[in-house]
């Protein structure tokens, strides 16, 4: 879903795995979709740890568990690994998270979620244990992701990092503009550059 990102304050959703990959993300079983339906996605978001095979709840998985929520996942080290599947990030954004947090990221899936209006903020492994331990301590605190500044702030603690982001993408995420709206957003001057340069 298209949205235009400035600052982003929130609850969270604790996911303290690492190596978390896209088949863990939205199973294989699932690409077969011809159309990008975001609820369909968003609906089997961790679908093998958030229901059973007879489909029955998981109780004690954290998507299941009331006392966390939120549009920001803060996961373990080295989140999207494995395949390159874009579902993944429908997935994700079809939830309604925005923001995933992280130590690393796999670099395709990284692009994948920007490419569909979900940053991916990379902070240090020991910003990151201080969220999760934040979140145990009380799940009602919240973070505050800057896009402009770039900063991500543990609003328990007060703790600030700076992360890095493309400033194409930023450009784009902040006026909910994907790869195409770029494009004819520009149309007028590249339009003016073709004529200067025939």
């Amino acid at each position: 879903m298209k949205q235009k990102f400035d600052i982003i304050t929130s609850t969270c959703v604790p996911l303290p795995l690492e190596n978390v990959d896209t088949d863990q993300i939205i199973p294989a079983r699932f690409l077969k979709a011809t159309t990008r339906e975001e609820k369909f996605f968003g609906d089997n978001l961790f679908r093998d740890w958030r229901y059973r095979a007879d489909g029955s709840v998981v109780e004690d998985f954290v998507l299941n568990n009331p006392k966390y929520g939120g549009c920001i996942l803060v996961a373990g080290k080295n989140f999207g690994s494995g395949s390159s599947r874009e579902h993944a990030a429908w997935a994700i954004a079809g939830y309604g998270f925005r923001v995933v947090i992280s130590s690393f990221f796999a670099d395709i899936h990284k692009n994948n979620e920007l490419n569909n209006f979900v940053l991916p903020v990379q902070v240090s492994e020991d910003f990151l244990r201080e969220l999760f331990q934040s979140i145990q301590e009380n799940p009602k605190m919240e973070v505050e992701v800057d896009l402009p500044n770039q900063t991500v702030t543990n609003k328990a603690t007060g703790r600030q990092e700076q992360f890095e982001i493309n400033g194409y993408k930023k450009h784009c995420l902040m006026n909910g503009l994907d790869d195409i709206d770029f494009l004819v957003e520009n149309q007028s001057k590249t339009e003016a550059w073709e004529q200067r340069n025939k």
